[in-house]
């Protein structure tokens, strides 16, 4: 059996793709985790549960990022100086070490959790469109659900067995990318109020969109491919490292430009309007930049209709009193939905 394994089995390329595999993965690792601290210092004073959420996604990649690590050092390591080119095949040939296989779920997690979050979005968008929530988010799970069932196998020979399971796990995961990218960029069509502004800021959003999904689908796309004709060998791998990482990444790239989508703002301007604004009515900012300018300390309750979108253009400006912009839906330019509630002076 072994001599069979070993005349279709490329011990170079396996080894080889998970080792570049796991370079690129340190790459998007260092690139997630740049913006996690960009995160942290623009808007230090988004609601607790965004900074929970980021937070766990850094922490769950970085045990993702171990994981690999230790994968690759006892496939391409370990083996190497303990036995020859035979006994790293019959590492080949027995149950995958615990750290790829726990690697692959965890990958699946992130991936869930994102996409479940890029769903949220589209039911704020949509105007709390079930139907095509519902999709998306079944898609999440069910990807979730077929990655956890082809982890389960006792043998790396057996991966090609594994095919259809893992074909399915990638096609539900890119077909869930491209309905996300396509719902948000139909519901944000919707949404222009022919104001050059607020149609701006569409068109960057549905922009921010159309990318976001490129990319994760075209990386599914490539893994999938990759298994579907190498299944013998770790090339795939080599892309499915690096994919839960862009999951992340685009996430945090949503929380991180919300400034520069409303083209207003500096990484200075610490009062922010949170991204995926789905629950509760009322939130309440500080902005502490005007107490040292102005002496002044205000605090405000902006009042969100429940009609309003996420990504709204509305944006408290540095100086006294306080206001925001008016949401998209509204016809009057200046026809603002609030007004200060408290001011306080220092006495």
């Amino acid at each position: 059996m072994a001599n069979s394994f070993a005349s279709i089995i490329d011990l170079n390329a396996t080894f080889g793709a998970i080792f570049v595999g796991f370079g690129a993965s340190c790459v998007a690792f260092g690139v997630l985790s740049m913006q996690a601290y960009t995160y942290f210092r623009r808007y230090p004073l988004d609601v607790w549960w965004y900074k929970c959420l980021v937070a766990a996604i850094w922490v769950l990649e970085l045990v993702d990022q171990a994981f690999i690590g230790h994968a690759v050092y006892f496939y391409v390591v370990t083996q190497v100086l303990s036995s020859s080119n035979w006994g790293m095949l019959t590492a080949l040939l027995d149950a995958p070490v615990w750290s790829l296989v726990l690697q692959v779920a965890l990958g699946a997690a992130v991936g869930a959790i994102v996409k479940v979050c890029f769903g949220l979005r589209v039911w704020r968008f949509s105007k709390h469109n079930i139907p095509v929530t519902m999709l998306i988010m079944l898609g999440a799970l069910a990807q979730l659900g077929a990655a956890f069932c082809a982890i389960d196998i006792k043998s790396l020979a057996q991966v090609g067995e594994l095919k259809t399971i893992g074909i399915i796990a990638l096609g539900l995961g890119m077909a869930t990318d491209v309905m996300t990218a396509a719902s948000l960029c139909w519901f944000l069509r919707n949404l222009k109020t022919g104001f050059a502004k607020d149609d701006s800021i569409i068109n960057k959003l549905t922009v921010y969109a159309i990318n976001t999904g490129v990319i994760s689908s075209a990386i599914s796309l490539s893994t999938l491919i990759l298994y579907d004709l190498m299944p013998t060998n770790f090339i795939f791998m080599a892309f499915y490292f690096v994919l839960s990482k862009v999951y992340a990444n685009s996430f945090y790239a949503a929380l991180n430009t919300r400034r520069s989508i409303r083209g207003r703002g500096t990484e200075n301007d610490r009062t922010t309007v949170p991204t995926f604004l789905m629950v509760g009515q009322t939130t309440t900012f500080k902005n502490e930049a005007q107490e040292i300018e102005a002496g002044n300390a205000f605090s405000t309750t902006l009042r969100s209709q429940s009609d309003v979108s996420a990504f709204s253009p509305r944006e408290v400006p540095r100086d006294p009193p306080l206001a925001a912009m008016p949401p998209m839906h509204y016809q009057k330019p200046y026809d603002y939905d609030y007004k200060p509630q408290q001011i306080k002076s220092w006495s």
